[in-house]
């Protein structure tokens, strides 16, 4: 029995097949380019139909998307992916898997599932993912099960308003995002070296060019405007699991994403930030950890999706 894992981020597709223990068979990955609307639609369905005659033990799909699965529906909403604010995947996949059951949702459920199945939230039922990347978002685990919310939305922590007052810069992002993702962590540099007289460390460095790794690289190197914006970013991420604690009375927190990745060292600090802001008892029995799966939570995600789909499919 195998199980056919589809993850689609917002620059390239992965495919992986997995056995129902969870080992993985095999995988592929492919750039999505300039493919935009149905010519990713397109991709995907190749690539699933390849792996379905290259493959005749699968048994379920499952699927990964950046952004939002409605459920009603069966369409997806993926706003780095031109042309794909209401798009028909569940149907693109279906056309080609002869029957066999497709499931598909967000990245951010994904990602705890995958940590669920085969990474450090294994064995917990309340657990959350956090991950840190071009974004922020959250997979929620209650009780055994993803916190979907009403529209399949929740989790979207990249809202949470840790400041006032409300400011328009955080209109496409939501306050936390802007200050503590991949790309907040440019911006905040960026205004930084706006204010700041003087070079950011690299004469050929100016703020227009500057990245999330930039950020890092200079951190290391001991230069004040790459400290003060990570220290903005460490109170920004205590800050916000310190909400996630207090609410979900979690487990564990798990992080992920590009960012953790380099930004794995300052968990600690995150903790004692997080301990001045948490339900003090909550506080004190929840443990965090990076991310065992890396940047394969979701495609270990998308596999145990399939399993499940397969084995409640089973129990009726």
């Amino acid at each position: 029995m195998t199980f056919l894992s589809v993850d689609l981020g917002g620059t390239s597709l992965r495919l992986a097949t997995f056995t129902k223990e969870g080992d993985l068979i095999s995988r592929e990955s492919f750039h999505l380019e300039k493919r935009q609307g149905s010519e990713v639609g397109k991709l995907i369905r190749q690539r699933v139909e390849k792996q379905l005659q290259d493959n005749p033990d699968i048994q379920a799909i499952g699927a990964s998307v950046p952004g939002i699965s409605r459920k009603t529906t069966q369409t997806v909403w993926a706003p780095n992916i031109p042309g794909w604010e209401d798009y028909p995947l569940w149907e693109e996949i279906s056309g080609v898997s002869e029957g066999i059951p497709v499931t598909i949702d967000c990245d951010r459920a994904c990602y705890i599932l995958g940590e669920y199945w085969k990474g450090h939230a294994k064995g917990c039922n309340d657990a959350i993912y956090l991950s840190v990347g071009t974004g922020i978002g959250a997979g929620i685990l209650v009780d055994g099960r993803v916190l979907q919310g009403a529209h399949g939305i929740a989790g979207s922590v990249g809202w949470m308003a840790l400041d006032r007052p409300f400011q328009e810069k955080y209109i496409p992002c939501g306050c936390f995002e802007y200050h503590a993702s991949g790309a907040g962590l440019a911006k905040v540099a960026q205004e930084k070296l706006a204010t700041t007289a003087g070079s950011p460390g690299k004469p050929s460095m100016t703020a227009q060019k500057i990245e999330a790794g930039d950020v890092f690289a200079a951190y290391d190197k001991g230069e004040k405007w790459a400290i003060s914006t990570l220290e903005n970013a460490i109170g920004y991420w205590g800050m916000g699991v310190a909400n996630l604690i207090s609410i979900f009375n979690p487990e564990k927190i798990i992080f992920g994403g590009g960012v953790f990745g380099p930004g794995k060292r300052f968990l600690e600090d995150i903790a004692t930030e997080a301990k001045q802001w948490a339900q003090p008892v909550s506080m004190k029995l929840v443990s965090f950890d990076v991310s065992a799966l890396g940047g394969d939570a979701g495609l270990y995600g998308a596999g145990y999706l399939a399993s499940q789909t397969l084995e409640n499919q089973n129990a009726l």
